[in-house]
């Protein structure tokens, strides 16, 4: 019997034929999962385009309704973007309460916040997205409402909402401009030491974040959900006398259709992406879309202007792929035989030392092509054939074998 204390709901996923349904799907699921949601109805279709009323059509909503109400669902979720005028025509024909995949999202940072910017953040991004859902939102409550105070004459509601809005969202963006530039002044500190930044990146639950424990022997939170990682945590790391003292960074993860508000508003966070000197492409090798997984990073990252710099490619979770995992330590070369990928297992520990090796040996040949008095510069297109690869074609070895296919 459901947990009467969890919020039962209902998903619902439409395939119009553009992606892997099936891994969308499930990515649903585990975005439900992480936001404390009970899934107890799953709604599926197919779709040409989606219905310009309700998205799914009235023959679909009827039954969304039926199951909504035989199963006690208090919040239906969908896997999409809605318009404000199709989330409140499903609210009322459903008579309970819908969200799509963006507010999911949202909901899903606002809980993982722990710092003072994160929150900022979040808050920032969900107000912004809110505005654009209060469009005759309350019909209730557009009532004229004169006199001083809160509301100016002849003032409704609504507009007030939207006032109040706009000035919070102004304050926010101000201070977390002021973080921007703290971040700015902290980066020139690094850059007069001439510490390498390295950057790690990828979808959300790839690793990252135990990758980043086991180089640095630090306590960052991991764990086998998404977005598990939403502030930017640092750490120097010695990688020896050849390549000295490095600053890791583990950033947030990506995940396919990240909601702009949230991309605007974490700019302050991804920026640590946007200057670093080298990305440390974090894949989950036991993904079935793994190479789509890519390409929604390379997007997100392209969206920042990240997408010049540098990416060795860490092929993660090899213990979890049978015929990878002997492969741990080994590396794969592109044809002017710059490091390409890696195969390791963060978890386990395989292969950690040849990545090490990997990004020595990137500092190493990034320094000898430039003045040893600068810092790497991570545009120097010099740099760029050690492991710039075409964003739709990530991999240009040998396919390999696709875990579960």
């Amino acid at each position: 019997m459901p947990d009467p204390l969890t919020t039962h709901a209902a998903l619902v996923s439409i395939d119009f034929g553009k992606i892997d349904f099936d891994a969308s799907l499930e990515e649903l699921v585990l975005l439900a999962k992480s936001a404390g949601a009970d899934a107890v109805v799953t709604l599926t279709g197919k779709r040409s385009s989606p219905d310009p009323k309700m998205f799914i059509g009235s023959g679909k909503a009827e039954e969304l309704r039926l199951a909504v109400e035989a199963n006690g669902v208090e919040l239906v979720i969908f896997n999409h973007a809605l318009t404000p005028g199709q989330q409140r025509n499903l609210e009322g024909a459903l008579k309970c309460r819908v969200i799509d995949r963006t507010s999911l999202i949202l909901d899903i940072f606002a809980q993982r916040a722990r710092s003072h910017e994160g929150k900022l953040q979040v808050e920032l991004a969900q107000l912004t997205y809110l505005s654009t859902r209060l469009v005759r939102a309350w019909t209730h409550l557009e009532r004229q409402k004169g006199g001083i105070g809160l509301r100016g004459p002849g003032e409704t509601q609504l507009e007030t909402d939207r006032r109040l809005i706009g000035e919070r969202i102004k304050q926010l963006k101000l201070r977390l401009d002021r973080l921007r530039r703290q971040h700015g002044t902290q980066r020139r500190q690094r850059e007069r030491t001439q510490a390498v930044s390295v950057s790690l990146v990828g979808y959300t639950n790839a690793g990252k974040s135990t990758l980043f424990n086991a180089l640095t022997k630090a306590n960052a939170y991991a764990a086998d959900q998404l977005f598990a990682t939403l502030d930017t945590t640092s750490r120097r790391v010695y990688l020896g006398e050849q390549a000295g003292n490095i600053v890791l960074s583990d950033t947030v993860g990506f995940i396919r259709e990240l909601p702009h508000q949230l991309v605007a508003a974490f700019r302050a966070t991804l920026e640590e992406t946007v200057h670093a000197d080298l990305l440390v492409h974090v894949v989950d090798a036991s993904s079935p879309v793994k190479l789509a997984q890519i390409e929604q990073v390379n997007i997100v990252l392209r969206e920042i202007g990240a997408l010049d710099v540098p990416q060795i490619f860490v092929w993660n979770k090899i213990d979890a792929v049978p015929e990878l995992t002997g492969r741990g330590g080994e590396v794969e070369r592109d044809e002017y035989g710059k490091i390409s990928r890696v195969f390791l297992s963060a978890r386990e520990g395989l292969g950690l030392d040849a990545l090490r090796a990997a990004i020595t040996e990137w500092i190493s040949e990034s320094q000898a092509d430039t003045d040893p008095n600068e810092a790497p510069d991570a545009h120097d297109p010099r740099l760029a054939g050690l492991t710039r690869n075409d964003p739709d074609h990530p991999d240009h070895h040998e396919p390999i074998h696709e875990h579960g296919a």
